[in-house]
C-alpha cells in the first residue's frame, strides 16, 4: 500500500480523471438547480424534496437519495471548499491507487456518511423519547433534516491521506509552518466531533464523521484489489462449492446404482471417478505396509 514520505510538496495536486469528472459534475448540478431556482421557483422545491437527503424518504423506498445528495451543494462556497477538498485529497487517492479504486472507495465513502446521518437520526429519535436530555436531541434533529453536499465523499479521502501519506508535510495557509498531514488530519476530525455535538451550526458534521469512518472501513478490512473483485470472487467461490456438491451428490447416487447392479466403483471427496472400489481398498493395505501382498484374480498382477 502506498504512503507518502516526508517530502514537502509546494506545487498542486494533479487533475486526476474521476476528480475532473466529480468536479465538473457537481458544478453543472449547482448550475442547474440555480437555473430552476430563477427560471421555474415553484419546481425547485420538489426537486430538493426528491434529490436531498431525507432520512424517513429514504427508510420508505427513495434509496437514490444516499447518492444524490452528494452532488447538491447549499452555496457557492459549499461547493467549492467540497471541490477544492476533492482536489487535494481526491487526486492523491486516485494517483495511487487507480481511477477503478477511486471511484469504489468515493461512493463507498459518500453511502456511508449516508447511512451514518440516517442511523443517528433515528438513534437519537427513539433516545430522546426514553431520555429527553440535549445530547439525543440534538441527533434526534438530524432524522428532520435535509442533507446536501460532497462532504462525505472529501471526509473519507482526508482520513485515507492521513493514513496513507501519513508523514507528509504539508502547508495551512496563512501559517508558514509545515505540519504533517496525520495531525492535520486529527485535528479536522476533532473539530468536526465538537461541532457534531453543539448542534448549532447547521452543518452535518454526523456525515463528515460518518464519511471518515467508512473511509477508514475501507482501509482497514477491505482487500486491496477493491470490494468489486472481492466480490466477484466470493460469488465464483460460492458457485464452484455449490457445482462440486452437485457432483459428489450425483457420484454418491451413482456409487448406490452401481451396488444394487453388482458392480462397484469408487468416487473421491471431490466426486472424481477413481476406479473399482477393491482396487482401492488394496491400495490403502499397501500403502499402510509394505510386507503384504494380495493377487487380484481379475488381472493376475501383484500389487504391493
Amino acid at each position: 500500500m502506498a504512503r507518502g514520505g516526508t517530502m514537502t510538496s509546494f506545487g498542486f495536486p494533479p487533475f486526476t480523471r474521476a476528480v475532473k469528472m466529480l468536479m465538473i459534475a457537481n458544478a453543472a448540478v449547482f448550475l442547474a438547480m440555480l437555473l430552476l431556482r430563477l427560471t421555474a421557483p415553484m419546481v425547485e422545491p420538489y426537486a430538493a424534496t426528491f434529490l436531498y437527503l431525507h432520512p424517513p424518504a429514504v427508510v420508505h423506498g427513495q434509496l437514490w437519495q444516499l447518492v444524490t445528495y452528494a452532488f447538491l451543494h447549499g452555496g457557492v462556497m459549499h461547493l467549492l471548499f467540497n471541490m477544492l477538498g476533492l482536489w487535494m485529497f481526491g487526486s492523491q487517492f486516485e494517483t495511487d491507487f487507480g481511477t477503478r479504486r477511486f471511484w469504489e472507495f468515493y461512493f463507498w465513502c459518500v453511502l456511508g456518511a449516508g447511512l451514518t446521518t440516517i442511523a443517528v437520526g433515528a438513534l437519537g429519535l427513539f433516545a430522546y423519547k426514553l431520555a429527553p436530555i440535549p445530547l439525543f436531541g440534538i441527533m434526534a434533529q438530524i432524522w428532520n433534516a435535509s442533507t446536501l453536499g460532497a462532504s462525505g465523499g472529501v471526509y473519507g479521502l482526508l482520513i485515507a491521506f492521513g493514513i496513507l501519506n501519513g508523514d507528509r508535510q504539508v502547508y495551512i495557509f496563512p501559517f508558514p509552518i509545515a505540519i504533517k498531514a496525520r495531525y492535520i488530519v486529527a485535528i479536522w476530525l476533532f473539530i468536526s466531533f465538537v461541532n457534531a455535538f453543539s448542534g448549532t451550526n447547521g452543518v452535518a458534521e454526523f456525515a463528515h464523521l460518518g464519511g471518515a469512518f467508512f473511509g477508514w472501513i475501507y482501509l482497514r478490512f477491505v482487500p486491496r484489489y477493491g470490494l468489486q473483485t472481492a466480490a466477484s470472487e466470493s460469488a465464483f467461490g460460492v458457485r464452484n462449492r455449490y457445482y462440486k456438491w452437485k457432483r459428489r451428490r450425483a457420484a454418491k447416487k451413482f456409487e448406490v446404482y452401481m451396488r444394487k447392479n453388482k458392480s462397484d466403483v469408487y468416487f473421491d471427496e471431490h466426486g472424481n471417478y477413481r476406479g473399482s472400489a477393491t482396487l482401492r481398498s488394496v491400495e490403502k493395505m499397501g500403502s499402510s505396509s509394505s510386507q503384504i501382498s494380495v493377487t487380484v484374480p481379475s488381472s493376475g498382477n501383484l500389487i504391493q
